[in-house]
């Protein structure tokens, strides 16, 4: 028995030891004391000498996030556009399909942006605010070649966003995109700035301008014509298309940048059309070839391959072969970036333009144009009636003058099975008379088709072919 009592007092005093020399050696924890933010901020805010302002919410890092969503989500609304089918069902009804899209508020006065795919084809627009107040929207104009478009409400004293400078994009920078997808109302997502100047061939025509921001955020149908916003809750984006192999989100969304968006919008809004600015230059992208063959170190900027006769790039000596390597000070490293910064400006403005001959780099003063190769303001009706006819048509140059003989305008495109192809004119063709007046230019050409009636008689000629040619289409 006394065996057991030594061997538990030793176990005892063992442990005693053990637990003492433990607190001895091991370091003291740190005890940590968590105020409520009430009670923190309670106290700052009693202090006269604290100029700190208060804030409503803590929250992990970028505490931002919610008061961005909070400013924008108040600006997004929600579009549906109602398409009539032109058919009729077995009662003699009429069909109607219907989309439906995001818009952003960008004015007081009810002006919304959105994109011209969510309202193409629409006979009737509705729009539904964050308050669930419902207007019928009238369609402001559309630019395709953006996929932008401008609504107007009849409304005032409502929330808009602010634009940001998307010029001012990092890569890696957060941003929140915010829509309706599949009519969810005010959805906020965030991601990242993937990149920056992205083309992915998903608009059509010639003046196409794909520069896209490319995100992670999650945008899904009915995001289109969505806000992208910073953390600071400024509009840096248009949310416009995603890459898709099943129709949902997949990771990758693009938006249409805010600097690019203002000069648009502006343009649909004072002049019901875009006044797209030309260089005159036709371009492609660098290569290492030709790098090797500039001697060039960087394989970066956009190669001239033919400058167009009388236009401001010729005006200024840019020849085939530069290499344009910035606009106005900004870089322009791809064609999409090139073509971006080109499309902020209009007609008559005039940009700085870096370009590399030689292996060395020179500045160029040039002057915008329109397609018609002049200066002057396009109106929404004239575009719309060329557009109806099925041509362009811009002012001759100086060389073209002298080599026909004559003044007019020149014939550059012809759209497919419209009433001018049906006339068999080529494009080339060099319109010298309406009927028997006498052609000097492009505003003196519209504004005499303008008044034109019934049969109309063009009369012209072909710079390879000897003689005169004339083609009748009857006006509407």
């Amino acid at each position: 028995m006394k065996q057991y009592v030594i061997v538990a007092v030793s176990s005892l005093l063992s442990a005693v030891l053990a637990v003492l020399m433990y607190r001895w050696v091991a370091p003291q924890p740190e005890v940590i004391i968590r105020e409520t933010p009430a009670e923190a901020y309670a106290q700052l805010a009693n202090d006269p000498l604290s100029d700190i302002p208060l804030r409503k919410f803590l929250s992990s890092s970028p505490t931002n996030f919610i008061a961005a969503a909070e400013a924008v989500t108040p600006s997004v609304v929600n579009i549906k556009t109602q398409q009539s089918g032109g058919s009729f069902d077995f009662w003699g009804n009429n069909s109607y399909g219907a989309s439906s899209g995001s818009g952003i508020i960008i004015s007081t006065d009810g002006f919304i942006v959105t994109n011209n795919h969510v309202i193409e084809g629409g006979t009737k627009i509705g729009v539904t605010l964050n308050d669930k107040r419902e207007f019928e929207a009238e369609l402001i104009g559309t630019d395709p070649s953006t996929d932008l478009a401008v609504l107007k409400i009849n409304a005032a004293k409502l929330p808009h966003l602010r634009f940001g400078n998307s010029d001012s994009l990092r890569i890696g920078e957060w941003v929140l995109a915010v829509g309706n997808p599949f009519n969810l109302e005010s959805t906020v997502t965030a991601g990242i700035v993937s990149a920056k100047g992205r083309s992915i061939d998903i608009l059509e025509g010639q003046d196409r301008i794909e520069s896209f921001i490319q995100t992670d955020a999650a945008v899904n149908p009915g995001n289109s014509g969505g806000a992208l916003v910073n953390t600071n809750g400024e509009l840096i984006g248009i949310n416009t298309a995603i890459i898709t192999r099943s129709g949902r989100y997949e990771g990758y969304s693009f938006a249409v940048p805010s600097n690019l968006v203002r000069k648009v919008i502006k343009d649909l809004r004072d002049y019901g059309v875009v006044q797209r600015g030309m260089l005159g230059v036709f371009i492609d992208k660098m290569t290492t070839e030709r790098a090797k063959e500039l001697g060039l170190n960087a394989i970066e900027g956009v190669y001239i391959t033919r400058v167009s006769p009388g236009s401001g790039a010729a005006d200024a000596g840019l020849q085939k072969g530069d290499v344009i390597v910035g606009i106005n000070g900004v870089k322009t490293r791809t064609m999409p970036e090139m073509q971006e910064q080109v499309g902020r400006y209009r007609p008559g403005n005039t940009l700085n333009v870096d370009y590399l001959r030689g292996g060395k780099k020179q500045t160029a003063q040039v002057q915008l144009k329109n397609k018609s190769n002049n200066t002057t303001v396009v109106a929404s009706t004239d575009e719309e009636m060329l557009k109806d006819l099925g041509f362009d048509v811009q002012d001759l140059s100086a060389d073209e003058v002298r080599r026909a003989g004559t003044t007019g305008v020149k014939v550059v495109s012809i759209l497919r099975g419209s009433k001018i192809e049906r006339t068999n004119m080529e494009p080339g063709f060099i319109i010298t008379k309406i009927g028997d007046k006498k052609i000097a230019g492009v505003e003196e050409f519209i504004k005499t088709l303008k008044t034109s009636k019934g049969k109309v008689m063009l009369e012209g000629v072909y710079e390879d072919y000897p003689g005169e040619y004339y083609y009748a289409f009857a006006m509407d």
